[in-house]
């Protein structure tokens, strides 16, 4: 018998809010199926996780077999074949000499590692006046305490501010907003050149590290710098002697068309974090990636002071090295950057007869864009008339699954949307989701009376 949402009994569960959604029964591909027949497209992969799509058979089967053998054993007790191996394999992802893994369960837990590994280096290394970790704002870097000290959103950390260390940002490099004289390539090092010119105001030695997003996430809906900054920013955190991180926690797994958002720009971090698509919701997993030059001084100081009790979870880490391999048998690079190029024409498209989308930016299946009152301006809709939200619900009514935030800056609020389905996803695939994607469009005009081209 199904059971619609209003019949269910009361949830013992809290979330964001009190909304209910249907009770999802099965997933196949880039579907989902609710109990009561209603059929999704997963156009964002949940918050861009499942980039090889869902009910993989290799990844079930490789964690049935997991779970045969051994589902937990504890790091310090035992090492395990699964993280083992898994970490080889990451390690020959990484760019440079970021050979040395450490395993963790999701992305906000990655970021928390990679600052703590920063400042522990610094104090092994004879640097403990270094503490600070400059970030970009808007960002997001995870929802734990010490993630919110680096994002730059205030809508997240506005209420707890007052128990967070605050951390110094730059503005992010949302050069194709600006209106200046400038190329892109001089706005990508005019914005680089921001970062030098807040080490010197917070003082060089008391910044350990400056943490990005390589191409941008849920704050900045797939930003994607000039060219010119990667470069600029590598030649300044070397000149001070600076940690570069790379969050690639939502870039990353192959979600923009090559395994990492910086292999697009060839960087070399010093410390990456992943998570989201390397489980790809098949478990709960995320790594960080560092050097062992950075690693070794720790260690030698008497041993990184940081650890969780799933890190290296055999089950978790069996889940990951299958979908690394369904990754390369699907080449799901490849595929992510053909489909994107088709998403990102369409989105294009749309933002001709739709001219309250501005600013179509991405790569790969990474694909976003802002939703505003005015394109040339960019003005915000009013808070009040909440457009993003009547856009999600709108296109959930239709079965299309979107991602959209609307972020709190000072003095400013923005909505962005983001379009990311899963990597497998083909060319009429595509098309079904764009052809739901038009149709919420034009029905979101209808009601709010905005402007329509043609």
């Amino acid at each position: 018998m199904n059971i619609q949402a209003t019949e269910r009994p009361a949830s013992h569960l809290f979330y964001v809010t009190r909304l209910r959604r249907p009770l999802v029964d099965r997933a196949e591909g880039i579907y989902f199926w609710t109990e009561d027949g209603r059929r999704f497209i997963d156009g964002s992969s949940g918050p861009m996780v499942s980039n090889i799509g869902h009910g993989n058979r290799h990844v079930i089967e490789a964690m049935k077999r997991q779970m045969d053998k051994v589902s937990f054993a504890y790091r310090l007790h035992f090492e395990n074949e699964p993280a083992e191996e898994l970490a080889r394999r990451l390690a020959g992802k990484m760019p440079g000499d970021l050979d040395r893994i450490f395993f963790v369960s999701g992305g906000s837990e990655a970021v928390e590692s990679a600052i703590k590994l920063a400042r522990q280096w610094a104090v092994a290394t004879s640097q403990p006046k270094r503490w600070k970790v400059i970030s970009r704002f808007p960002s997001y870097h995870g929802g734990t305490m010490g993630a919110l000290g680096v994002t730059g959103d205030l809508a997240l950390t506005e209420t707890f501010a007052p128990q967070i260390q605050p951390m110094p940002a730059i503005p992010a490099p949302t050069a194709y907003r600006d209106r200046d004289n400038l190329t892109m390539e001089q706005r990508g090092v005019r914005y680089a050149d921001m970062l030098e010119e807040k080490i010197l105001a917070e003082g060089p030695e008391s910044v350990v590290a400056f943490i990005m997003e390589p191409i941008g996430g849920a704050a900045t809906a797939a930003l994607v710098p000039p060219d010119s900054y990667f470069p600029r920013i590598r030649e300044i955190c070397d000149k001070y002697g600076i940690l570069l991180i790379h969050d690639e926690v939502m870039s990353g797994a192959a979600r923009t068309g090559r395994y990492l958002g910086g292999d697009h720009w060839n960087c070399k971090p010093d410390i990456i974090t992943l998570s989201k698509g390397i489980g790809s919701g098949y478990a709960a997993l995320g790594a960080m990636a560092a050097s062992a030059k950075l690693v070794k001084p720790v260690l030698d100081m008497g041993g990184f002071q940081h650890g969780y009790t799933y890190a290296g979870n055999p089950l978790a880490c069996s889940a990951g090295l299958a979908v690394l391999e369904e990754m390369e048998r699907l080449g799901c690079e490849a595929n992510a950057a053909a489909m994107g190029d088709l998403l990102k024409s369409a989105l294009e498209g749309l933002s001709k007869r739709f001219p309250f989308i501005a600013g179509v930016r991405g790569k790969g299946l990474l694909i976003g864009c802002d939703l505003v009152a005015d394109p040339v301006t960019f003005e915000p809709f009013p808070k009040t008339q909440a457009t993003n939200q009547r856009l999600l619900d709108i296109a959930y009514d239709k079965g299309l699954i979107l991602y959209s935030r609307r972020i709190r800056g000072d003095g400013a609020e923005l909505d962005n949307l983001i379009l990311a389905p899963p990597l497998i996803i083909s060319a009429a695939e595509i098309g079904e989701m764009v052809s739901i994607l038009g149709d919420s469009f034009e029905q979101l005009a209808h009601e709010l009376d905005l402007p329509v081209n043609g």
